[in-house]
């Protein structure tokens, strides 16, 4: 019994939180952000060309069956899909993007927040490379 009575009284240790609890409070904190793999997906993008949006044409097909290398660069996910669109619009066209793509990227999941942190990060990045020694 005196074991007991001194457990109740012991202060009781703060237990570590897990990583994953953690960065979820973090993303609730900051839900206009991106994840690390959304990053990673803007900055892939970046490497894209504009024409890698479009579906592949007769003729490329055939080349594609002939010489057997077959590119594509649509992503499995439909949320990063619609992600890397407007990533490769944004690196390529910034702010003059249709507006079906836009309605795209806002009913893939994504808010005006994501769009505009998007256009921000995109122009940090041309304008680093513009003053870059």
């Amino acid at each position: 019994m005196a074991s007991l009575a001194l457990a109740e009284r012991a202060p009781r240790a703060i237990e570590p939180t897990p990583l994953s609890l953690t960065s979820t409070a973090s993303k609730a904190q900051n839900p206009t952000g991106f994840s690390t793999l959304e990053w990673s997906v803007v900055m892939l993008a970046r490497h894209d060309r504009p024409s890698s949006l479009r579906e592949p044409g007769r003729i490329m097909k055939l080349l594609s069956a002939l010489v057997g290398n077959a590119i594509n660069r649509q992503l499995a996910d439909p949320k990063l899909e619609a992600l890397r669109r407007m990533a490769v619009l944004t690196w390529h066209q910034s702010y003059a993007v249709p507006k079906g793509e836009l309605t795209a990227f806002f009913d893939a999941g994504y808010s005006p927040d994501h769009y505009e942190l998007l256009g921000k990060r995109v122009a940090e990045a041309h304008v680093a490379r513009l003053f870059r020694k």
